[in-house]
Formats: structure tokens, C-alpha cells, sequence
């Protein structure tokens, strides 16, 4: 039986057993144990460089290095990958490309400038000098994160932009090395995991270090970010994949097979992933249920799905719409899909999602490939306080000021007042010298 066979109803002990769960996720995700082996991994790479570096890469990628190379992978044939490409990917991923780039187009924050009585005040905006770009490969390949992350960045004005991947993952895929192409990425490191992450942030012997570090990865990766946050910028700490979807049964267009297909997408990234269904029905959840061990047979993911399902996966039943609200708030999903006119019509009182996508005929793998926001998106109940990933991310900000002597006169007081006040007397001295 699958994971969402755990059917309970919101608002009693059972209900909130199931709702703590899903908020203590996080922690699930990211145990003590990958917490303390991605540090190590952090510190031997920042402390030993290549050698570190090149160590992990053969025994964790699996991919030996001779002392003096690099891991860097050099770029193959466009036009002999085009010839192994998916039926129907070049056309798919042109549309991917054009839809993100309509979307972070002309977005990134400008500045602005400001003058009053002799004060000039100018906020200043530069794209991040150097990025590095993470893109997975372990259980899937995705040349779709190559498009969310390093499309905004371009957008954005960064002139130098990285990307580590598995190496495996790029010698297997025609589509990712075709996409690298595409998109003009000639920076590519052949490496993966928490050792990928450290040699970005603190920089070896053969790789540059970055400003940023950005995309998403599993547990590991997200381990590493948190460890080398502080040193480096990093966009998030962005965890396994995960959707909510609430569903309205009562709407005909409603249909259990497409709820459980929707559901399924996401459960087969990660046996770690979480896949939630929230409704009014309990029928209905009987009948995704159905669904979902109907088609869990023909997916060559399914038992990486199943072992989601097992893990996070859980129907919560609710009774009114403010129960329904309250649970997916608390839960605070990557991803939140409202399908049914009583579920949509929740769309306005809900925050707490790192996207939405609303009716039936929006499901949320439409936002991974082709709507145009990133899909590099909150997870582990991080939409409360964090966002997605978008053109701003790769810029910085500072401000410049000028005061006239007129009106440096004019609030030096004011300043020295302050000052004085927090007990900082050079601060006061050094205003008071404006007075004369």
C-alpha cells in the first residue's frame, strides 16, 4: 500500500501528529548524520584544495584524476548530441528558454537616486561578479535547471557563471550537454555533492572560488551550503522536492488520475520527496489512493516514488476551508497546487508557498519546464520566511552619499545627539567637527 494511504482528518490527535511531521521535515531531511559528514567533507576540501578535491571526485563521483588536472569538462560536438536529443527536446527546451527569459527580462532592480536640502543619496546595483551554479544528477539529470538558474543570472549581468555537475551526469546526457551549449555555459566542473559546494565557496588550486552559490540538490548539497553560508552567499538550502495539493472533488473537472499523477511527480524525485494531499472527501482520497497503485507499476521511478510516499506521503481531510488554510500554512510547501473551484477560491488567503499553481489545468510540472519562474523554489517549510529563485538573486546592493557642508551643519547636531546617547563619544566628536 502506498504512503498516502495514511488518510487522516485535520483537527484531531491523529491530524496533528501528521501536520508536526510534516513540519519537522527539515530536520528529517537533513540528519545529524549527513550534517556531520558534509562538514567534514567542507573542511578537508577548504583545507586541503585539489587534493581534497580530486580524492572525494574519485571516490564519491567516481571519476579518477591524475595530481596536476582539473575536472573541468571541456565542451563536446553541439551538433553530434542534437542527433541523440529526446524526440521533441530541442523544441521543448526553446520554449523553456523563451518563456524564462520573458519572465526575468528587464526585472533586474535598477537603483535609484534621491536628493534633498543638499543631501544626495544613490542606491547602486551590481550583478555578483562570479556565481556558482549547481545543477543534480544523481537519481535524474536535469538540463532544466541549467535554464532556471543560469538564464536569470545572464539577465542579470553576470559576467562569470560556473556550473558543477556530476560528471556522470554529463557524460550520460546528450540533453544536458546540449543545453550547457545553448545557453553559451563554457565553465562546467565535473563534480557533485557537498565537495562540489566547498570548492565554490572556498576555491582550490584548479577552481575559482564564487560569490554565490545557487540551485538546487540533495541532502548533501544542502548540508554543504548551510556549513559554507557566511563565507559565501548561497540562495537557499533548498532540500528534496515537495507539493501540497488541495483538491476540491466536488468540481467535475476534478479527476483523481490527474491529482495522483501530480502527486507522483514529485514523490519520484527523492525517496525523501513529500507529496500531500489535502481535501474535503474521503472518498476521494480512497479513490487517489486507487489511482496512485495503479500507476506506481509503469513508472521506471516508481519504487524511489513508493519510498516517498512511505516516507511524507499523507492525505489530510479537511472539514471546513479554515482547516484546510491552517494545514497548508503550517506546512508551507515548495509547491501548492489548488485544483477545483473550492480549492482555487483558498488561493488568496494562502502565503506561505514558494509557488502556486491553481486549476486543473495548470499542474505543477508546467512551473519545472516552461511557465517561466524558476523552479528552483523554497523547500522544508521555508516558504514562511524565503522565495524563489529570480533575477534578483544575482544582484547586490550598496549606496553612496553626499552631504553639502551646508548640510552637514545642518545635522551634525542631530547626529551627535545620537551618539551621545549610545554612549559612543568619537562618534559625537567626529560629527560636532561639521558644526563649524
Amino acid at each position: 500500500m502506498s504512503g498516502l494511504g495514511k488518510t487522516v482528518a485535520l483537527g484531531t490527535a491523529a491530524g496533528e501528529r501528521a501536520l508536526e511531521r510534516l513540519e519537522r521535515r527539515g530536520g528529517l531531511v537533513l540528519d545529524r548524520k549527513v550534517v556531520a559528514a558534509a562538514a567534514r567533507i567542507v573542511a578537508r576540501v577548504r583545507r586541503e584544495g585539489d587534493a581534497a578535491l580530486f580524492e572525494l571526485v574519485a571516490r564519491l563521483d567516481g571519476v579518477a584524476v591524475s595530481p596536476g588536472g582539473d575536472l573541468r569538462l571541456r565542451a563536446l560536438d553541439p551538433e553530434r548530441d542534437r542527433v541523440s536529443l529526446p524526440a521533441g527536446f530541442e523544441a521543448g527546451l526553446e520554449r523553456a528558454i523563451a518563456a524564462v527569459e520573458r519572465y526575468h527580462r528587464g526585472r533586474a532592480p535598477r537603483g535609484f537616486s534621491l536628493a534633498h536640502d543638499g543631501v544626495e543619496i544613490e542606491q547602486v546595483v551590481r550583478p555578483f561578479s562570479r556565481v556558482g551554479l549547481y545543477v543534480p544528477g544523481g537519481r535524474a539529470i536535469y538540463p532544466s535547471t541549467v535554464v532556471m538558474t543560469a538564464l536569470p543570472a545572464r539577465l542579470a549581468g553576470v559576467p562569470s557563471i560556473a556550473v558543477a555537475t556530476p560528471p556522470a551526469a554529463y557524460h550520460a546526457s546528450a540533453a544536458l550537454r546540449f543545453t550547457l551549449a545553448r545557453l553559451e555555459i563554457d565553465e562546467v566542473w565535473g563534480m557533485g555533492g557537498a565537495h562540489a559546494i566547498a570548492a565554490f565557496a572556498y576555491g582550490t588550486e584548479s577552481v575559482p572560488r564564487v560569490d554565490k552559490i545557487l540551485g538546487p540538490g540533495n541532502a548533501w548539497v544542502a548540508a554543504a551550503k548551510q556549513r559554507v553560508q557566511g563565507d559565501v552567499a548561497i540562495d537557499g538550502l533548498a532540500g528534496p522536492s515537495e507539493v501540497v495539493i488541495a483538491a476540491d472533488s466536488s468540481d467535475p473537472r476534478v479527476d483523481p488520475g490527474s491529482v495522483a499523477a501530480d502527486l507522483l511527480a514529485q514523490a519520484e524525485h527523492d525517496p525523501r520527496a513529500a507529496a500531500v494531499l489535502v481535501t474535503f472527501d474521503r472518498s476521494f482520497a480512497l479513490a487517489v489512493r486507487e489511482e496512485l497503485e495503479r500507476q506506481l507499476p509503469a513508472l521506471s521511478t516508481g519504487d524511489t516514488a513508493r519510498a516517498s510516499l512511505a516516507r511524507f506521503g499523507v492525505a489530510l481531510i479537511a472539514s471546513t476551508d479554515d482547516q484546510a488554510v491552517f494545514a497548508i500554512e503550517r506546512i508551507a510547501p515548495e509547491h501548492l497546487q489548488l485544483v477545483g473551484l473550492r480549492a482555487e477560491a483558498l488561493g488568496t488567503r494562502i502565503g506561505n508557498a514558494g509557488a502556486v499553481f491553481l486549476g486543473p489545468s495548470t499542474p505543477e510540472v508546467f512551473g519545472d519546464y516552461i511557465a517561466g519562474p524558476s523552479h528552483v523554489l523554497p523547500t522544508c517549510g521555508s516558504a514562511r520566511f524565503a522565495s524563489g529563485l529570480d533575477v534578483e538573486d544575482f544582484v547586490r546592493r550598496f549606496h553612496r552619499v553626499r552631504f553639502s557642508a551646508e548640510a552637514a551643519q545642518a545635522g551634525a547636531g542631530a547626529a551627535a545627539a545620537l551618539a551621545d546617547a549610545e554612549g559612543l563619544p568619537a562618534h559625537a566628536a567626529a560629527a560636532r567637527r561639521r558644526l563649524a
